[in-house]
């Protein structure tokens, strides 16, 4: 199969969070496969020197009817993998952030990402072969727009008209809502901007327009799949996801264990593995100094993550007096919500020993973390997949975990299951809910034969790329074989 993967943001050139690094690992792990795979990014400012080779036959200028910009495209090739072929525009990408800056979104994100999808559809154009099986799989609302694009203009493209198309959400927290004077630079017919097409609230959102417009939509767990079918969780789409729930698929992100493993990790002052654990206990003293915690019986409780309420910083807030007084030892790494920071620092200020924060995201300490802690704490008010996690569980740090999206879907609740279990989780949102949980862990932590075992099985489950490939490679058949069907451009209007 030809696959092309339209995202806003994919290492090595971007990264904000878990998509960036879902935009390099899925298609590499699909190339892998034998698939012919390339990543379409915008040509943000690049993080380090790339060898980018120009492709002037693609260049296009872009009608968005207040304005007029020309997308450039380059490709970068990455050895033995997919390619990368970036959207350049100097106007909206050349920029210090993605999304935005210390003073928020950037007020143009709607012209900005509405451009970038044009021009991925003007490109595709030329890219696809119809001689050729092609999927094109768009990501989030900043690409939203191109599958509605597909579906209303392949008439005039026939090239395009067998390609399939998907759409994944993989957090409907941010859905790409604008003003709806914005919706003249979509190039679509006012007749699309109604309750049953890209209107919402008298706004427009993008997001309905993958929903709507994809062959096939997918997202990021089982759990948050039937989540977003209700208000928590759907904010306002939940009926559009309910009406193409025969289309809605749900694939859980992977690990790339030639990075994570602690048997091979070059950032760990020791390997181990699941035979042999004496390193993790050198991984754990390294942490203790660290962070600069007393070593000590105490299990290590890791919480890394950004410092935000979504994820649970609230609870730990409320919850943080009780916490002191459990025999653990705390330390978290992450930057977010300065009333979070100003928190953490004077509980560190006031327990120095016993907690310890960083306050920035480092890859090589993110590993140091896991690998030296005991406990994974992850008790995120919703969360749809989650990528910690299953770091923690191939170093055999145990999870504790609230029972939403992902992170439900991926550990096994030990107290339901003895025996099968791999790590503690905790349904309600409340700080009660969450001591409970941690209590549990601390108290089985204390056998430490039957902790090795839990360990163990933690180590041993397989949550790789290759498996989210296969599982995304039949997903691509499935649109394609949908693709080659009749279907009325008003369908799901």
């Amino acid at each position: 199969m030809r696959i092309f993967f339209v995202t806003p943001e994919a290492l090595p050139c971007s990264r904000v969070g878990g998509l960036g690094d879902i935009s390099y690992h899925l298609p590499k792990a699909l190339t892998a496969l034998g698939h012919q795979v390339t990543v379409l990014v915008p040509k943000y400012r690049m993080p380090q020197d790339f060898s980018l080779t120009p492709l002037p036959h693609l260049n296009q200028e872009i009608d968005l009817s207040i304005s007029r910009r020309t997308a450039e495209f380059h490709e970068l090739r990455l050895p033995g993998e997919h390619s990368i072929i970036t959207v350049g525009c100097n106007d909206f990408f050349d920029r210090p952030g993605i999304y935005g800056n210390e003073f928020g979104d950037y007020d143009d994100n709607a012209e900005r990402f509405i451009f970038f999808s044009k021009a991925a559809f003007a490109a595709l154009r030329s890219l696809i072969d119809p001689a050729q099986p092609t999927v094109v799989h768009s990501h989030d609302w900043p690409t939203a727009l191109l599958p509605m694009y597909f579906k209303v203009f392949s008439s005039k493209y026939p090239s395009i008209s067998s390609t399939g198309t998907i759409f994944t959400y993989h957090n409907l927290a941010n859905q790409g809502t604008f003003p709806y004077y914005d919706f003249t630079m979509t190039g679509l017919d006012w007749s699309y901007f109604t309750f049953q097409g890209l209107e919402f609230h008298g706004q427009l959102n993008l997001t309905k327009g993958g929903l709507l417009g994809a062959h096939l939509i997918s997202t990021v767990s089982h759990s948050y799949a039937k989540e977003t079918m209700g208000p928590e969780y759907g904010k306002g789409l939940e009926g559009l996801i309910k009406e193409r729930r025969k289309d809605l698929r749900s694939v859980l992100h992977g690990v790339d264990y030639e990075l994570w493993d602690p048997a091979k990790d070059r950032y760990l002052p020791a390997n181990y593995c699941c035979d042999r654990m004496e390193g993790k206990k050198v991984c754990r003293d390294n942490l203790s100094a660290l962070y600069g915690i007393d070593p000590g019986p105490e299990p290590i409780v890791a919480m890394v993550s950004r410092l935000l309420s979504r994820k649970g910083l609230d609870l730990i807030a409320t919850a943080m007096p009780n916490l002191l007084e459990l025999p653990l030892k705390l330390v978290f790494m992450g930057t977010g919500d300065d009333q979070y920071i100003s928190f953490l620092r004077q509980i560190v200020q006031n327990n120095p020993g016993k907690v310890g924060l960083k306050l920035s995201y480092d890859p090589a300490l993110t590993h140091q973390i896991i690998a030296g802690a005991d406990i994974f704490l992850a008790p995120s008010r919703f969360e749809p997949c989650g990528l910690e996690q299953l770091y923690a569980l191939k170093f055999g740090t145990v999870p504790v975990t609230r029972a939403t999206g992902g992170l439900d879907d991926t550990v096994v609740d030990e107290l339901t299951k003895p025996g099968e279990g791999t790590g503690f989780k905790f349904s309600d949102y409340s700080p009660p809910a969450l001591l409970t949980a941690l209590t549990t862990a601390i108290n089985q932590f204390d056998d430490q034969d039957n902790w090795r075992k839990l360990m163990q099985r933690c180590m041993l489950k397989d949550y790789s790329w290759e498996r989210s490939a296969q599982a995304y490679e039949d997903i691509y058949k499935q649109a394609i074989a949908l693709a080659s069907e009749p279907r009325d451009r008003h369908d799901a209007f």
